[in-house]
């Protein structure tokens, strides 16, 4: 049972969060707020586990150190929506706490600003997507789920005739299902808001919430961004494995990949991971899934994820999927998507994890890099556009440091 101190820090942070919070007698308002607010954020996104309840992973038993090459400076400028701009006015003005770019493996530029530091554990937003992604395609090849083209509720209890009842999984990994959702993070009323706000325990807490979620479109007809859709996956890998998400992430990624730090994952009331954004690494230790799918899923000459499943998280299969497509929020954004993994325009083979208020782990194998991005840009989520929240223009950025190398 969660403790008294566990539910006093979970309201005070959905509280601090901008969420409503359960004892109240109406919503928080925006003005209250402190998320998507324009309120500094970095002291957060440094410390969340003093302020909600954890599950918490050892570092490796064998913890493996990037190797060092030579320094490299970044590019004074980059281009963006047709004008060169300022490295070092984009790092400040978005909040920028860590930057770090491996080539072939080896470091070669690590800065921290703000609260971050090389053994400070930094909140994934939705970055922790990919990592959800690359758990479902362990537990497929380990067998403990038959195949992506089952059925979720085969595995996940849900409600009859609800969003994910006879869903298949691909389609939840593509946020192809057709379930009703608003990604608006502007708006308090909205979806993934009131997923947040699941996370007191009321109602079944978060597995509750999405079991009951309503469809709206048949399957594969529309690729609507869907935070509802990463949380089932995290139910579905504790229900095929009979193991938490954090133990299994314990043992398929953070052993064997030599995480560094110990970290954790945010739950709710009940223990459930917070699988949608609720993951904590180092700067460090997020970039060992990026390089883990820069080498087509082999690390150090053992195989950890199955290469086509690397292959078929990074691509796009269906034009509802190309850049342009993809609906966040009620509006289209020019990124594509493949299984829990962004892929920008163009066609290039790079591709990334995203996570609001711009946290990033981008990945282009033709130049041989990985870049983590962690951030706290405060304007994130005051507006819709993307002259607040600049998810397009980070990785634009992203691309230029690795394409100047």
């Amino acid at each position: 049972m969660p403790s008294t101190r566990d539910t006093n820090r979970l309201l005070f942070t959905l509280r601090y969060l901008g969420r409503r919070a359960f004892v109240r007698s109406r919503p928080a308002s925006l003005a209250e707020a402190g998320l998507f607010t324009g309120k500094p954020q970095h002291e957060n996104f440094a410390r969340t586990d003093a302020l909600a309840p954890v599950r918490r992973m050892p570092a490796s038993s064998s913890p493996q150190s990037w190797p060092v090459g030579e320094s490299i400076e970044l590019p004074s400028t980059y281009r963006f929506d047709g004008e060169n701009r300022s490295t070092a006015e984009f790092l400040d003005v978005t909040d920028t706490a860590a930057l770090l770019v491996l080539v072939d493996g080896a470091v070669r530029y690590e800065r921290y600003w703000l609260t971050g530091g090389p053994t400070v554990n930094w909140l994934s937003m939705s970055v922790a997507k990919s990592f959800v992604s690359a758990l479902v395609g362990i537990a497929v090849q380990e067998g403990h789920i038959a195949s992506v083209n089952e059925p979720i509720s085969k595995y996940v209890p849900v409600d009859p005739d609800s969003a994910y009842d006879g869903v298949a999984i691909v389609d939840v990994l593509q946020m192809s299902s057709g379930a009703r959702w608003n990604e608006d993070y502007n708006d308090s009323r909205s979806d993934v808001h009131q997923l947040t706000k699941a996370m007191m325990g009321l109602g079944g807490g978060l597995d509750g919430f999405v079991a009951r979620m309503v469809r709206q479109d048949q399957p594969q007809t529309v690729c609507r961004y869907n935070s509802g859709e990463t949380q089932i996956l995290g139910a579905l890998i504790a229900h095929a494995t009979g193991r938490t998400v954090s133990d299994y992430m314990a043992e398929k990624l953070v052993e064997p990949l030599g995480f560094e730090t110990p970290s954790y994952w945010l739950t709710d009331m009940r223990g459930t991971e917070m699988s949608y954004a609720g993951l904590n690494l180092t700067a460090r230790d997020y970039a060992r899934l990026g390089e883990l799918y820069r080498n087509d899923g082999m690390w150090h000459g053992r195989r950890i994820i199955d290469q086509q499943w690397v292959r078929s998280s990074t691509t796009i299969d269906s034009s509802s999927r190309e850049a342009g497509r993809p609906i966040v929020g009620g509006h289209e954004i020019d990124l594509g998507y493949g299984y829990q993994w962004w892929v920008p325009a163009g066609h290039y083979g790079d591709y990334c994890a995203v996570g609001v208020l711009n946290q990033l782990i981008y990945v282009d194998p033709d130049t041989r890099t990985t870049i983590v991005k962690l951030s706290a840009n405060r304007a994130y989520g005051t507006s819709a556009e993307e002259s607040t929240n600049r998810d397009i223009e980070n990785v634009h950025f992203l691309r230029a440091v690795a394409q100047s190398l």
